[in-house]
């Protein structure tokens, strides 16, 4: 090989180098926190509902550390040390320089260096006075506006509303200043946004309106969203406020199915996005209680037919199709080990077969702290549901046979294991994703109820068994 080739050859390399060098640019963050001297510092991003470690490192005596991120991790993040508190970056195209006492006390560091960081501070300083000052501003006016020993001077009335512009007028400008490229000016008035939804639910209820409209009009596939860790705030304050808005249950879930389909026509060609987000509004809903909800979102779900759902959601969504409360159970062949009160049982009828007006019927497993937890308040339940013709049936779903028959020894009701965990035929017929899972059923298999705890099942067999 001849010198201007191989020189050229290495100059190509050369650059090709630092091409992919520039593609993986790496930011850093300097800290000089004498306080921390011989503890660990992480340095903490965010990716959707959760969060993922960026870099960590040892502070040394002299308290000077430095923690770098690359491109992709560019968005918003926390830095913690020992006592887990957080302090939040921006974690942008700079250079960011901190100096201060420790992360747990913000008042006591100083940005050095870092714009969007200075800017980013600077606003989480003056906003929270500015709704501060709202809040008052908003008493006195319906002070004025309401009460006959204030409502005769207009002078007031007029000043108040002409401060309440100047402040809101204040923090637009502030706002409109960013440098539309950075990512702050999309990040302050989202979080702004999604920060005031209880005030203005609480005390400005004239704006949830024009709340409820910009809730409904973010893009849940902007990545912005994803690395900001606001995206579980925002679906949680979206669905918070039209619980809390002041309407009928009625309107109130005729509102959250708006809203739903708002979402699920923004993540239509997202299937990544679209699991993660409807698996989290799911057991959102379901925590609440929200159940006409939840099953409005899984029949959406499963009708839609632009992305696929993971066999996780797609469990979770069916569930509410086949298994609503009205429909008709599948039947259930006890297989595998049978006991009762610990001892074996043979040639067991279907679950159809047993002659009991109500049926309780529990998915569950050893190895799930929750049912250990619940089952423990069953035996002294149990007498008083069998008087009032409630049966119970535990399907287990261990994996190990000495194990459940420990766990099940005790239990003066059917309990069936046939070790295959998420593969037990009745579990798959049932549409179980999580345990525990429970059923009240008639004698004729009709769902009755989908209920969440023990304690349910006991006020429902009190109430309704007369």
């Amino acid at each position: 090989m001849n010198y201007s080739i191989k020189k050229t050859k290495y100059s190509l390399l050369f650059v090709l180098s630092f091409i992919g060098l520039a593609t993986q640019a790496q930011h850093m963050i300097t800290g000089n926190f004498p306080y921390l001297a011989g503890q660990k510092v992480l340095l903490v991003g965010f990716n959707g509902i959760g969060v993922y470690g960026i870099d960590s490192t040892k502070v040394p005596e002299n308290g000077i550390f430095k923690l770098s991120y690359a491109d992709k991790d560019r968005g918003m993040g926390y830095l913690s040390a020992e006592d887990k508190k957080a302090y939040f970056v921006v974690l942008a195209n700079e250079e960011i320089q901190l100096k201060g006492e420790v992360l747990s006390f913000p008042e006591t560091i100083d940005i050095l260096s870092g714009k969007e960081n200075q800017l980013f501070l600077k606003y989480a300083f003056e906003h929270p006075k500015r709704e501060q000052a709202l809040s008052a501003w908003d008493y006195l006016q319906k002070m004025y506006q309401t009460d006959s020993l204030f409502s005769v001077n207009k002078k007031p009335k007029k000043s108040i509303q002409k401060e309440k512009q100047r402040i809101q007028q204040e923090d637009a400008n502030f706002l409109a200043s960013l440098d539309p490229k950075s990512y702050i000016s999309w990040y302050l008035p989202t979080r702004k946004l999604v920060s005031s939804v209880s005030t203005i639910a609480q005390y400005r209820t004239e704006e949830i309106p024009q709340t409820l409209a910009a809730l409904r009009k973010l893009d849940y596939t902007d990545e912005r969203l994803y690395k900001s860790g606001l995206l579980k705030d925002a679906i949680e304050s979206h669905y918070w406020l039209l619980e809390n808005m002041g309407k009928s249950l009625d309107t109130v879930f005729l509102e959250m199915n708006v809203s739903t389909d708002y979402l699920l026509a923004n993540l239509a060609k997202n299937e990544a996005k679209l699991n993660e987000i409807t698996k989290f509004l799911f057991n959102l809903l379901e925590k609440h209680s929200l159940f006409k909800a939840s099953e409005y979102l899984s029949l959406k779900v499963l009708t839609q037919n632009s992305c696929t759902l993971n066999e996780d959601v797609a469990n979770q969504m069916e569930l509410y199709r086949t298994m609503k409360i009205g429909n008709i159970a599948p039947d259930i062949d006890f297989e595998g080990d049978v006991f009762k009160n610990g001892v074996s049982l043979k040639n067991l009828p279907r679950l159809s077969e047993l002659d009991s007006p109500y049926k309780v019927v529990i998915f569950g497993a050893s190895w799930c702290p929750t049912c250990v937890e619940e089952f423990s308040q069953i035996p002294k339940l149990y007498e008083k549901w069998k008087s009032k013709g409630v049966e119970v049936v535990f399907v287990s779903l261990d994996t190990d046979q000495t194990t459940f028959k420990s766990f099940s020894s005790g239990l003066p009701f059917i309990s069936a294991c046939d070790y295959k965990k998420w593969n037990t035929v009745a579990a798959k017929d049932y549409h179980v994703f999580g345990t525990p899972t429970l059923f009240i059923l008639d004698k004729n298999q009709k769902i009755l109820l989908r209920p969440t705890s023990i304690k349910q099942i006991d006020s429902w067999v009190d109430y309704s068994i007369r």
